[in-house]
């Protein structure tokens, strides 16, 4: 069968990344069509040195695709995915549309591959922010039950988008350069500051990204049991996400055990260097397809040894998103 393969928001951010890793990791195909809104068709795409033109987005777009990587936001995914899946074509969604329905799959490779067989014509890839804890967490969840999750993020400009980077680009000259500064894309000045995540506030004081990193690492890990509480924050970093993580354990675990659990975790690599005070740093994980993880140490505040705390830093673009879509096509 031959393998026709779509990229739908090609021109974004997250499309640009799925081409760069497309590319890195020889992914195979026959044919591969862009895809993107009427504003951006037209436009020419170079990939793996030839010139592509993108074409317009519509309903009649995936007659004959195998198979679809979206990002292209919500709205679009919501809207053009279950057209896709009709069509015969297995997508891949970067939204969170689908992530919490539950006949669709929810997958990090690194997690739970298995569940990729599940699905029905739609595989959505989780939050960036969740992508990023659950690579390092997995593994230690597997030798020894997690009982409690405690994280607080600093989440990179790239995580709202290209402009958004553009736009902490453009404040930082500005700051800088003693002018005035407007905030366009992100609700806050983002340079020389951070504010809590740009998304929206529940009932229960919580906003969406850090409901998401609940519900969707329940969802993978396949347990309601697991408890999770996130406070999530925009920081004047470019790009890639770190986040400090608090584990208690269902029973101890000694510092020495998480270190040879992670040093052989597949998308892992520990960067924990106590001499150099050299630990993860969004600097060094950036345009990485590894979580670095560091800072590893038993939380003194728990004296029955179940804490464990470590500090992680990932790519947003790349494991966070573009990365771990391309692993699900991979693993089908």
């Amino acid at each position: 069968m031959s393998r026709h393969v779509a990229v739908v928001g090609a021109t974004g951010a997250v499309g640009q990344e799925f081409l760069r890793v497309l590319e890195q990791r020889k992914f195979t195909y026959d044919r591969i069509t862009f895809l993107a809104s009427s504003r951006s068709a037209g436009k020419t795409i170079t990939f793996q040195g030839r010139p592509h033109t993108v074409v317009e987005l519509t309903e009649k777009s995936f007659e004959g695709v195998d198979l679809a990587l979206f990002s292209a936001g919500g709205s679009i995914s919501k809207k053009f995915a279950p057209i896709a899946a009709a069509a015969g074509t297995v997508v891949v969604d970067n939204s969170s549309a689908f992530r919490m329905d539950p006949q669709v799959p929810l997958v990090v490779p690194e997690v739970n591959p298995e569940d990729v067989k599940a699905h029905k014509g739609i595989i959505a890839n989780p939050n960036c922010s969740t992508i990023i804890m659950v690579v390092p967490v997995w593994p230690l969840h597997r030798v020894c039950p997690i009982q409690r999750l405690v994280v607080s993020t600093y989440q990179a400009a790239s995580g709202a988008g290209y402009q958004a980077m553009l736009e902490l680009e453009e404040q930082s000259r500005d700051v800088l350069a003693g002018k005035t500064v407007t905030p366009k894309i992100l609700p806050h000045r983002l340079a020389f500051n951070l504010f809590s995540h740009n998304s929206k506030i529940g009932d229960n004081g919580y906003n969406e990204e850090e409901v998401k990193m609940v519900t969707e690492t329940r969802k993978m890990f396949h347990s309601d049991a697991i408890q999770i509480t996130a406070t999530c924050v925009r920081v004047p970093v470019p790009r890639a996400h770190s986040e400090s993580i608090n584990i208690t354990f269902a029973k101890p675990v000694s510092e020495k055990q998480v270190r040879e659990i992670l040093a052989a975790a597949p998308g892992v690599r520990v960067v924990d260097d106590r001499e150099k005070n050299h630990f993860p740093m969004p600097l060094e994980s950036s345009n990485g397809d590894d979580v670095l993880v560091g800072r590893i140490r038993q939380d003194i505040s728990q004296p029955d040894g179940r804490g464990i705390e470590m500090f992680i830093s990932g790519d947003q673009l790349r494991k966070g998103a573009a990365l771990n879509a391309v692993q699900i096509a991979e693993l089908l």
